[in-house]
C-alpha cells in the first residue's frame, strides 16, 4: 500500500522513485524583529562578536588565553591524523592493507534509504515497525538451542578430550603422591604401630562336649519363649515353656493374670527366631501359680520333663527365660535346697499362693517367671517363679516350682481347664515350741477331712506321710502333693504326746 499524498495530491520534494512518499522539510520562517527588543538585546553597532573591542579580554594582555597544547603522546593517540582537516572525530576502521574499510550501504537496492542512516532522507510514513513473524521464524525461535557439553559446563568453554584426560591423569598422580607421603609420615610419626602385622588365629573350632552349658543352652533355648501382655492399663514381659507339639505353653499364673483381668490386654508369645503368635489362656491355677496358654504354630520345639525327685543339692541347673525383657538369657547355678515351701500373696486379692519349690542360686530376675529350670541333661525340672530379695534384684535366692508337680498341674489344665487339689479342711498356723515344731491347728471345720479323722483344735501336725511338717506352708504343699481321696497317715502332737491319725483327703 502506498503512502498518502500531501494536500492536493502533489508530492513534495524528496520523493525518490514514487514507491514511498516523503515529506520535504518545511520552509524556514523568519519573523520580523521588534526594533525595541533589538535595541535592548541586540549587539551594539560595529561589534561583530560576543564582546566589544573596548572590553578587556581574558588574561589582560589583549588576547584570549588558550589552554596549553596537549602532550605529544595524547595528541598521537587521540588527535586527527596528519593531513586530515575534516571535522570527523571518528576515523573509519582500516583493513589489512591499511585502507579505510567502507561499510556497505545496507539499504542499497531498496526503493527508499534508511531514514536513520541517510542524513538527506526525509520523513517517511511507512508500515508499522512490528510485523508478524513468519511461521518458520516463530518455530525456529521456539526450538531449544544446543545443550552444553560436560567440558562446557565444567570449564565454561570447549575443552579438548586429550586435555581433559591429561588433567585427570595429573590429578590422579597428585592424589597418589599425597597418599604415599601421608602413609610414610604416619609410619614415621608413630613407631609403635606396624601396618604389616598379622595376628595368628586358631583354625579348629572350639569343641563343646555333650552336656556342656553351651550344648544344653543350644538345645533348650528354642523351646523357651517370651510372653508379652499389653493393654490399656497393663504391660509386661514374662517367660514360658513349650511342653506340647500342639502349641501348649506352660507359664506362671501371675504372668497371664493381668491380661485376664484387663479385657483390653492381649497375650503374645515370641519365639527365639522372632516369630510371634497370639496366645489364648487354656487354664489357670492361682493356688500354685501355674497357667497354660495355647498358640497356633507349626512344629514348635518341645521341652521334655525330667524327674525333679531325682535332683540332689549341688546338682547343676540352668535358668532360661527373659529377665528384664532380655530374651534367651541363660544363667547357671546349682540346686541350693529341695522341698522349700514358698508362700506368696495372691494376685489382686486372690487366694494365697503356696507351692513346693526348688531353691537355686542361678540368677533369676523379674521376667524369668514362667521360664525353664533344666538339669545337666537339658530336661525340665522346674518352672522359675519367684525370688527372695531385699534389694529388688537377684541375690542367689531363686525358687522354681518342681517339675513333677508342674507336669501334674499342666496336664490337668490341658485336659479339663481347671485343677482340684487335695485338702484336709483345717486352718493352721506355724508353731515352734520345746515339745513340737510344725503346723498348729487353729480350728477344724465340721464335715471336713480333718474333723472326720479326729483332729482337734490345738493339735500340732508334724508329719504327713513320710514328709516332715515344720510350718503351715509345708503342711499345705505336703497335702497337695497327694491325690484326692487318698488316705494318708498324719502324725500330730497333742498335749505333749504324738498321735497318728488316718486322714482321707478331700477336694478343695
Amino acid at each position: 500500500m502506498s503512502e498518502p499524498e500531501q494536500g492536493n495530491g502533489t508530492p513534495r520534494s524528496g520523493v525518490d522513485d514514487g514507491a514511498h512518499r516523503r515529506l520535504a522539510p518545511r520552509p524556514l520562517a523568519r519573523p520580523a524583529v521588534d526594533p525595541g527588543q533589538a535595541a535592548v538585546f541586540g549587539r551594539p553597532r560595529g561589534v561583530p562578536g560576543a564582546f566589544g573591542a573596548d572590553r578587556p579580554v581574558l588574561g589582560g594582555n589583549g588576547a584570549v588565553r588558550l589552554a596549553p597544547p596537549p602532550p605529544e603522546a595524547l595528541a598521537t593517540a587521540f588527535g586527527r591524523p596528519d593531513g586530515d582537516a575534516g571535522t570527523r572525530l571518528q576515523r573509519p576502521p582500516l583493513d589489512l592493507h591499511g585502507e579505510p574499510e567502507v561499510e556497505p550501504v545496507f539499504w542499497e537496492g531498496r526503493p527508499a534509504g534508511d531514514a536513520w542512516r541517510d542524513p538527506g532522507a526525509s520523513a517517511v510514513i511507512g508500515p508499522p515497525a512490528v510485523t508478524e513473524e513468519a511461521p518458520a521464524e516463530a518455530e525456529a525461535a521456539a526450538r531449544p538451542g544446543p545443550r552444553l557439553s560436560v567440558p562446557e559446563l565444567l570449564f565454561g568453554r570447549r575443552v579438548k578430550p586429550t586435555a581433559l584426560g591429561l588433567l585427570l591423569v595429573v590429578a590422579l598422580l597428585v592424589g597418589a603422591a599425597g597418599g604415599v607421603v601421608g602413609w610414610l609420615l604416619g609410619r614415621i610419626g608413630n613407631p609403635l604401630t606396624d601396618g604389616g602385622v598379622t595376628l595368628a588365629e586358631v583354625k579348629p573350632a572350639k569343641e563343646r562336649p555333650v552336656g556342656s552349658v553351651a550344648d544344653i543352652a543350644g538345645r533348650v533355648t528354642p523351646s523357651v519363649v517370651s510372653i508379652e501382655f499389653k493393654g490399656a492399663n497393663v504391660a509386661g514381659v514374662g517367660s514360658g515353656v513349650v511342653i506340647d507339639g500342639a502349641g501348649y505353653v506352660l507359664t506362671n499364673d501371675h504372668v497371664v493374670a493381668p491380661a485376664v483381668q484387663d479385657t483390653s490386654a492381649k497375650l503374645t508369645v515370641v519365639f527365639t527366631d522372632g516369630k510371634r503368635a497370639v496366645a489364648q489362656v487354656v487354664g489357670r491355677d492361682a493356688k500354685t501359680d501355674l497357667a497354660v496358654v495355647k498358640v497356633d504354630v507349626e512344629n514348635p520345639t518341645v521341652l521334655q520333663f525330667g524327674d525333679s525327685d531325682e535332683l540332689a543339692v549341688g546338682d547343676t541347673v540352668l535358668a532360661i527365660g527373659s529377665p528384664l525383657s532380655l530374651s534367651n538369657t541363660v544363667t547357671e547355678g546349682i540346686v541350693s535346697a529341695l522341698h522349700r515351701p514358698v508362700t506368696a500373696a495372691g494376685e489382686n486379692g486372690g487366694p494365697q499362693v503356696t507351692y513346693d519349690a526348688i531353691q537355686t542360686d542361678a540368677a533369676i530376675n523379674p521376667g524369668n517367671s514362667g521360664g525353664a529350670l533344666v538339669d545337666s541333661s537339658g530336661a525340665l525340672v522346674g518352672i522359675n517363679s519367684s525370688i527372695r530379695t531385699e534389694t529388688g534384684g537377684s541375690v542367689g535366692l531363686g525358687f522354681a516350682i518342681t517339675g513333677n508337680y508342674a507336669r501334674k498341674i499342666s496336664q490337668a489344665l490341658i485336659r479339663e481347664g481347671q485343677v482340684k487339689h487335695a485338702e484336709m479342711n483345717v486352718n493352721v498356723r506355724s508353731a515352734s515350741a520345746e515339745t513340737a515344731e510344725g503346723a498348729q491347728v487353729q480350728n477344724v471345720p465340721e464335715g471336713g477331712a480333718a474333723a472326720a479323722a479326729g483332729v482337734e483344735e490345738g493339735d500340732v501336725i508334724i508329719r504327713v506321710g513320710d514328709r516332715l511338717v515344720r510350718n503351715a506352708a509345708e503342711l499345705t504343699v505336703a497335702v497337695r502333693d497327694r491325690e484326692i481321696g487318698e488316705t494318708v497317715p498324719v502324725v500330730l502332737v497333742r498335749q505333749g504326746r504324738e498321735l497318728t491319725v488316718q486322714v482321707t483327703l478331700r477336694s478343695d
